[in-house]
């Protein structure tokens, strides 16, 4: 995720690799940190139920749940009653097994947030049909969850959130009403074995709507699944869900540990697209619907999922080392295609510093948010000048390293993503406006005791803060400093190794192996001075 406050003032840039072109940067980054200053408040939609339906009806309906009949309130649409025939949509193969063997993760109760995710549960496949049309109030979807269950238990649980109603639950294609939905938790009284695969079903719906963020940041408008209202953005959809959110708009479990592959399959209206992780592998529309769907093959952590819906347009490229590029942009803002189109170079600096990219694509889409997310190979960007400049790109690039590739398997290692991302961030703003690196890091280092002050240490902070400074600026600190004492040789091989240390795999991790990794890479024991850095509640001194 992008940082909560824009760099340090910047000069203009020095003739250097990249233009801008979105006007002069001192001006972009004070609009900036006036927009970071300054608290949004979603504004959302709530409506009472979602339509009832059949779940049976899910093939030839394309779409799934809704709310009771005997709702009080008058329904809205259903999508079934619109005029035409739905898009004929492929069925969606079922994923092989290797696939499914890549997916296998060690699930654990989270340390920060303990009260999301299930241990129980090791996800490895989720195929999610969802369905939204701006002029109602619901989404409706059904998704399936291919599992693996890691104990022996008389029932099974997902994250989903309160506000949707469960319309059906299916296992292994026996539909059970041996469920309940209580706050968050869905839970399915179905019992499992240890070991065992099972496929959950669950059709589902209700409004788009995020849950509290336990953070004081600014440009967070609350976690999860989001409707827009803004002119511009009027009914899109689009998700922030870091540290979690993902069980706003599917059953998940919803915990970094956690790996799993994806299909996700977008109806919406015949003049909008959906977008999603991944590669598109379908699209097609008519006068009723516009459908896409997309498949990511690589494993990834729930908090790193996308979805979005709008009035978007796709541009398509292909960055210098062969990498797919995909653009989804608002239909005709040339000026943030132009921003979008900054990935390219920005691709090509991070390749040079961490190795080849470790996808198959690199997408990007725009939504109507003021933050910035590292959703795994379709990076969300929100609309302002901050958000789209070439810093931050670089930043969420360097994500899929740091932070998609490997994930934290706990929150309170979230500085492992972070640290780096800010780190590489602060050498290309130094490296683009000429600046003295040495310089431009203390710059940057000047606040480290009041972010430590505010929100604790980089590796040991306060839950009610995710996502402040203290897990980005000390970290990257850091790791200059570390560089200053292992010099370049040693530091650039331990941090371009890190993110295969288990090969091509995509895995969860944290410092309990990170640490010991570290010192071995450096020839000596780096626990004192990581500890120091990460754990300490003062400021460490610096040797640059």
């Amino acid at each position: 995720m992008s940082s909560p406050l824009p760099p340090p003032p910047l000069p203009p840039r020095s003739g250097g690799r990249r233009s801008q072109g979105r006007g002069t940067v001192v001006i972009a980054f004070l609009v900036a940190f006036v927009l970071a200053s300054v608290t949004s408040l979603a504004v959302i939609l709530v409506v009472d139920q979602v339509r009832d339906r059949q779940a049976d009806d899910r093939a030839d309906e394309n779409r799934s749940a809704g709310p009771d009949a005997d709702s009080d309130d008058e329904p809205t649409d259903d999508p079934t009653d619109r005029e035409g025939d739905p898009v004929d949509v492929p069925e969606l193969a079922a994923p092989t097994e290797p696939a499914l063997a890549a997916a296998v993760s060690e699930p654990r109760e989270d340390s920060v947030y303990p009260e999301v995710g299930d241990p129980g549960v090791d996800a490895l496949h989720y195929a999610i049909d969802f369905s939204w049309f701006p002029e109602d109030d619901d989404f409706t979807a059904t998704t399936a969850v291919t599992f693996r269950a890691t104990t022996t238990a008389e029932r099974f649980q997902l994250d989903l959130a309160e506000h949707l109603d469960v319309a059906s639950v299916s296992v292994d294609g026996e539909p059970t009403d041996a469920f309940e939905h209580d706050g968050k938790d869905l839970v399915v009284d179905v019992p499992v074995t240890a070991d065992e695969r099972y496929v959950v079903e669950v059709a589902y719906g209700g409004p788009p709507q995020p849950v509290d963020a336990p953070t004081t940041r600014s440009d967070f408008e609350g976690v999860g699944l989001q409707r827009s209202d803004s002119s511009d953005y009027d009914g899109w959809l689009w998700t922030m869900q870091e540290p979690y959110g993902a069980f706003t708009w599917y059953p998940v479990n919803d915990q970094p540990a956690d790996k799993a592959i994806y299909d996700i399959t977008v109806h919406t209206s015949p003049d909008w697209q959906g977008v999603a992780n991944g590669v598109l592998t379908f699209s097609e529309s008519n006068d009723l619907e516009s459908v896409n769907r997309f498949h990511a093959d690589a494993p990834m952590s729930s908090y790193l999922s996308t979805i979005a819906v709008g009035d978007y347009e796709l541009t398509e490229d292909e960055s210098d080392s062969g990498v797919p590029l995909a653009y989804w942009t608002p239909s005709g803002d040339a000026g943030i295609l132009e921003a979008m189109e900054e990935t390219k170079d920005a691709l090509a600096w991070v390749e040079e510093k961490l190795g080849p990219y470790p996808f198959d694509s690199l997408g990007s889409v725009v939504v109507d948010s003021e933050s910035a997310m590292e959703t795994q190979t379709m990076i969300t960007y929100g609309n302002t000048p901050y958000t789209l400049s070439p810093e931050v790109i670089v930043h969420e690039i360097v994500h899929q390293w740091y932070g998609d590739k490997v994930s934290p398997n706990d929150w309170r290692d979230v500085w492992m993503n972070e640290g780096m991302a800010m780190y590489l961030q602060m050498l290309y703003e130094a490296e683009t406006y000429d600046i003295d690196v040495d310089e431009y890091v203390a710059t940057y280092g000047a606040e480290d005791q009041s972010y430590r002050d505010e929100a604790g240490p980089p590796a040991d902070w306060d839950p009610d803060q995710f996502g402040q400074s203290n897990i980005y600026v000390p970290p990257g600190v850091m790791w200059h400093e570390l560089r200053t004492r292992l010099g370049d040789e040693v530091f650039w091989s331990m941090t371009r190794a890190w993110p295969y240390a288990a090969g091509d795999a995509f895995v969860s991790t944290g410092r309990d192996e990170y640490w010991p990794w570290l010192s071995e890479q450096a020839g000596g024991d780096l626990t004192p001075f990581l500890t120091e850095w990460l754990l300490g509640e003062t400021e460490p001194a610096t040797t640059f």
